[in-house]
C-alpha cells in the first residue's frame, strides 16, 4: 500500500512548483514550501503536533538498523541522512542565505565524530560502512534538526524578488574552499549544478525533494535490514 503522506506531499511539490515563481502566488507558495520541508525532517523541526514522513522513518528504529549497510540506496540510514543535511545545510546557509554553515557551530564536527565533513558523494562502500560505524547518532539528530530549523527561518526572510536571484559563483566557491564538496569526479558536478539554479531552484530541489528522495531510500533499508533480521 503507498503511504499517503507521501502521495499526498507529491502532489503538494506538484503545486509548490507551478506557484513557486507567480508573484500573486508568492505567500502561498512559501507557505507550502514551509509544510513541504516540514514533513521530510522530524516533528521537532516546526513543532508539528502529528507525524511527518521523516518521523515514520525513525519509529522503532532500532541502533543496528540506523548503521546496517545494504547494497543500494546509498549503503546506509546514517549516510542518507548525513548526505541530506550536509547539502541542506550548505545550499540554504552559503548559497542562499550567504550565511555560514550550522556544520561550523558549537563545536559541531568534534560532537558528530564524523569521518567526512564533506556531502559524502564520493564515498565508497567501504567508507560508508566506517562513516556508519563511528557516527553520533544522536548529534546527527541534533544537527539536523538544527538544520532544519534554520531553513525554516530563511524561508520566512524570502521575498518574491529573492526567488529570481541566480546562485553566486562566489558563494559556491565557498562551498568547496570549506570543504563541503570536494573538488573531486563524484562530487564537483553539485557545484555546477547548484550553479545553474536561482534560489527557487534551491528550495525546489534540494531543499525539500533532496530530503523525500533519500528518506525513501532510508525507508527501503530499513525495510531490507529489519526483514533480514526476523529470518
Amino acid at each position: 500500500m503507498r503511504d499517503k503522506k507521501i502521495i499526498d506531499w507529491n502532489n503538494n511539490q506538484k503545486l509548490l512548483k507551478s506557484l513557486i515563481l507567480k508573484k500573486e502566488h508568492f505567500d502561498l507558495a512559501i507557505e507550502l514550501c514551509l509544510k513541504q520541508h516540514a514533513m521530510v525532517h522530524s516533528s521537532n523541526v516546526s513543532n508539528n503536533n502529528f507525524n511527518t514522513i521523516e518521523d515514520d522513518l525513525w519509529n522503532c528504529l532500532d541502533d543496528s538498523t540506523f548503521r546496517g549497510f545494504v547494497k543500494t540506496d546509498h549503503g546506509t540510514i546514517a549516510r542518507n541522512i548525513w548526505h541530506t543535511t550536509r547539502i541542506e545545510d550548505l545550499t540554504m546557509n552559503i548559497l542562499v542565505a550567504g550565511e555560514s554553515q550550522i556544520l561550523n557551530e558549537s563545536n559541531r564536527i568534534e560532537k558528530l565524530n564524523s569521518i567526512i565533513q564533506d556531502t559524502g558523494n564520493a564515498m565508497t562502500d567501504s567508507e560508508v560502512i566506517e562513516f556508519s560505524k563511528h557516527i553520533n547518532k544522536e548529534e546527527l539528530i541534533r544537527y539536523r534538526v538544527a538544520v532544519g530549523i534554520k531553513t525554516q527561518a530563511i524561508l520566512k526572510t524570502l521575498k518574491y524578488d529573492d526567488l529570481k536571484v541566480k546562485i553566486k559563483k562566489s558563494r559556491l566557491q565557498q562551498v568547496l574552499d570549506e570543504g563541503g564538496v570536494l573538488n573531486i569526479d563524484g562530487a564537483n558536478w553539485l557545484i555546477d549544478f547548484w550553479g545553474r539554479k536561482n534560489v527557487a531552484g534551491i528550495l525546489l530541489m534540494p531543499a525539500t525533494r533532496h530530503n523525500l528522495v533519500h528518506i525513501n531510500q532510508s525507508k527501503r533499508i530499513k525495510e531490507k535490514l529489519q526483514r533480514k533480521q526476523k529470518r
